[in-house]
Parts: C-alpha cells; sequence; structure tokens
C-alpha cells in the first residue's frame, strides 16, 4: 500500500494505546460559549492531541481537540479493531482524526464510517487519492462544512504539494487552473450536492467525452454523496477538525 499523508488515515492496524482523559493545550483560549466553555468528562474525548506541540501553538482552536461536537455522547469502548486502529493514526499521523472520536459512542457506527471512507477514499479507482480529495473539498465548501475543508483541504495541500491549490478548492474551485477533466469532475459532484434532480443524461456524457469511464462516474457520485452525509452530520452536531490540520502543509 502507498504511503499514506498526514491528515488522512488508514485501516491497517498493529498495536494498542492506552485511553486516558487528554491534558489541556498550553494557551489554549477556550471560547466561551456553551458546550464548549469546559470539556465534559467522556464527550467524545479521545487521547493524544492536546500534548501534540502544534496544538499548543494554534491558540483557541486548540480547544477543538478537547471538546469536538455539541452533542454529549459518551465514547464507548473501542473494539479490538478499532483500539488498533486508533493506535495506527497514532502512530502513523501522530493524532487521532476527530471524525473518528465522534463517532466513538457507537462502535457499529464507527466500523461502518470507517469501512466506507477507505473503500471510497484510498481503495483502487481510476480517480486519484488527489481528485478524491478535491471532490471531498468541492462538495464541502458547496455546503460550507467547516470540518470536511479543514481536514480535505490540508489533504489537497499534501497530495498536490500545491498550498494554493488547496485554498483555492475551499474557496471557489472554479478560480484554480484546472484541466478539463478535473473540472468536469466538480461541476458534477457540485451539482449533485447543489441539485441533484437535475443530474442527466448530458451531465454523464460530459463526463465521458473528457475521458471517465461509467466506473469512474460511479466513484465521483459515491464519493459526492459520502460527503454531502457527512457534511451534514458535521454541521448539525459542530463536529470541530483537529488543531494540527490548520498548519499542515502550507
Amino acid at each position: 500500500m502507498a504511503k499514506q499523508s498526514r491528515g488522512r488515515f488508514d485501516a491497517r492496524t498493529t498495536t494498542r494505546t492506552g485511553r486516558v482523559r487528554p491534558a489541556a493545550a498550553t494557551g489554549a483560549a477556550v471560547r466561551k460559549t456553551t458546550p464548549r466553555a469546559r470539556p465534559k468528562s467522556g464527550r467524545n474525548e479521545r487521547p493524544g492531541d492536546a500534548t501534540d506541540p502544534t496544538v499548543a501553538r494554534t491558540g483557541a482552536t486548540a480547544a477543538d481537540d478537547q471538546v469536538i461536537t455539541a452533542l454529549d455522547l459518551p465514547s464507548a469502548p473501542l473494539s479490538p479493531a478499532m483500539d488498533a486502529y486508533f493506535a495506527k493514526c497514532q502512530e502513523k499521523l501522530g493524532f487521532v482524526p476527530n471524525v473518528l472520536k465522534a463517532y466513538g459512542f457507537d462502535m457499529a457506527k464507527l466500523e461502518a464510517f470507517v469501512a466506507m471512507y477507505n473503500d471510497l477514499m484510498l481503495a483502487p479507482s481510476g480517480l486519484s487519492k488527489l481528485e478524491r480529495e478535491m471532490i471531498a473539498v468541492a462538495v464541502s465548501s458547496h455546503n460550507r462544512c467547516y470540518y470536511c475543508l479543514v481536514a480535505h483541504g490540508a489533504a489537497v495541500r499534501q497530495l498536490s504539494g500545491e498550498p494554493a491549490l488547496g485554498e483555492l478548492m475551499v474557496m471557489n474551485y472554479r478560480a484554480a487552473r484546472l484541466d478539463g477533466r478535473q473540472r468536469a469532475m466538480l461541476d458534477f459532484a457540485v451539482k449533485l450536492a447543489a441539485e441533484p434532480w437535475q443530474i442527466a443524461d448530458e451531465d454523464r456524457e460530459k463526463l465521458r467525452s473528457v475521458g471517465f469511464t461509467d466506473r469512474d462516474i460511479w466513484d465521483i457520485a459515491a464519493v459526492a454523496g459520502f460527503f454531502n452525509m457527512t457534511n451534514r452530520v458535521a454541521s448539525a452536531t459542530d463536529m470541530r477538525p483537529n488543531s494540527v490540520y490548520h498548519a499542515q502543509a502550507r
């Protein structure tokens, strides 16, 4: 398997981590609004991020590594597979993505989320990993999903080696100097997010005309559909991205 970039995660796991309550990050400016003013024990909290030196430098956003959703959902005991998965994230990335912690109140939901994410974003496809991340960001930009724009914007910066491209994807992919294939792909994905009932044969034909196969079209739709779902869950719960994402690949 290709080496995964920081800010993303892989399902193969081997080790185990302890589960302790995270310490407060140095210099964290905790927001005054309820319920984030004081972290509550058991609320979607997992170890690993609060002591990261990058977190300590990010100021106000460091509080997001303590209480990561607005819902009071105590974390469930990790299954052996998810315990090892969290450990592998910590080993390879240096942190556990907050979205995984957010799903940690229910092992069935967490395992289903991980399986779907890894299949759509990491499995073999006619779409490159960068193209799939570009879809994630373009759809999330339309939906104004803070979590996914921060996390997947960082992934676009890393995979492309172009920090400006990540910023353009977040702000307005139409301003980016994309080739015809990428522009058609993102136009389709965003139309699917905004007006799915308007998708017609001509939209699929446009994708075919720039070289996408019917399997590729399925994959574009599946990735766009997945992020429309996760955007809505993240917005509904006020899910917060890991502070470390903000500084990656700048």
